[in-house]
């Protein structure tokens, strides 16, 4: 039987110099005015697993997600429906952090200097016991402003785990969790399909299958099923298997899901490279080695373990479980080279 790739950090220097892609597809709304701010407007760019069934009215599903548009005039609004908290960075500035906001919610309270500006928008992750309204109704720009068609990697990569992948205990949770860190680092479009408390395998004692719910626009269990054909990830990078041993997962089952999983991606993202990550809390690592070992020796050239043993220690935990903000930045220093030398990114 042939052994697993086994992947360790490498140097940024070393990393190939070429582009890598995995086509974006944006969410356009064929009634909307392009430049107009609302939903639909094709200038206004939904990066991660968005629900669009309301043309008025888009739901960011899972952590990560976000928005991207340019704009022209000195302030820019959003619209929303009920209270949320949500981060926003204007010309690529430090996040700004606004709490329990409804209504025309105004992001420039100081107006900017006259031209052209950038937009990202993305809201605090609905889970658990926090329960906003993460609803983006559109813009509201200056009289004669209109948004302009913002910067988007055609490379997108997604990030499938259970809590540390959303970012719990981290500062600004999936804005500083290490996938998030990942892909502003490779300079590429990300999103985090991540579920607190979520397994590989689903329990009889009620936890989550966050392999099953990768088939879903989000992590509902009404959710409706995904449609793969908005986007295609370039890489999926996956971490489960941390809560998994506090269910009573058995070995073979572990190792027989994981390879099922790394076969549902695989036929969801024909051209994606997959990362298989041993979890940081070394759980089921030689079944996780396993699952790729099998699905590689079956004709599978493009996944991979990444073999995560040292990356982070107790100092770089907030609990016993989750990385604080250094932790997620070293695992971020360790896994952006590994998935760059495979897209071949610079």
């Amino acid at each position: 039987m042939a052994l697993p790739r086994l992947i360790r950090p490498l140097s940024i220097a070393a990393v190939v110099l070429a582009v890598a892609a995995g086509s974006l597809v944006a969410t356009a709304d064929a009634q909307a005015a392009t430049g107009d701010g609302s939903p639909g407007d094709p200038n206004v760019k939904f990066l991660g697993r968005w629900d669009t069934t309301n043309p008025g009215a888009y739901v960011p599903q899972w952590a990560g997600a976000y928005l991207k548009t340019g704009f022209t005039g000195t302030t820019v609004k959003l619209k929303q429906r009920n209270p949320i908290d949500l981060y926003y960075s204007i010309d690529g500035g430090a996040f700004g952090y606004v709490q329990n906001v409804r209504g025309t919610v105004d992001l420039t309270p100081a107006p900017l200097r006259a031209g052209n500006h950038t937009l990202l928008v993305s809201y605090r992750v609905v889970g658990g016991s926090y329960t906003g309204d993460a609803v983006f109704q559109g813009l509201t720009l200056d009289a004669g402003a209109k948004t302009i068609a913002p910067a988007v990697s055609p490379t997108i990569i997604e990030f499938v785990g259970d809590s540390i992948t959303v970012g719990t205990t981290s500062s600004k949770n999936a804005l500083t969790a290490y996938g998030w860190l990942v892909g502003e680092q490779l300079g590429v479009e990300h999103t985090q399909l991540g579920y607190g408390g979520g397994c590989l395998v689903a329990a009889a004692d009620g936890c989550t299958s966050v392999a099953a719910q990768f088939l879903k626009t989000g992590y509902s269990a009404t959710s409706a099923n995904w449609d793969f054909s908005r986007y295609q990830a370039a890489a999926v990078v996956i971490n489960l298997g941390t809560n998994d041993a506090g269910h009573s997962v058995s070995s073979a089952s572990f190792q027989s899901t994981y390879t099922a999983f790394l076969r549902t991606v695989r036929g969801k993202y024909p051209q994606a490279v997959i990362f298989a990550l041993r979890t940081f809390k070394n759980r089921y690592p030689a079944e996780t080695r396993a699952a790729v070992t099998t699905v590689a020796a079956a004709g599978d050239p493009n996944v991979f373990f990444v073999d995560t043993d040292g990356w982070i220690d107790s100092s770089l935990l907030s609990d016993s479980v989750h990385p604080n903000d250094a932790g997620h930045r070293a695992i971020a220093a360790k896994l952006a080279p590994i998935v760059a030398a495979k897209l071949h990114l610079s």
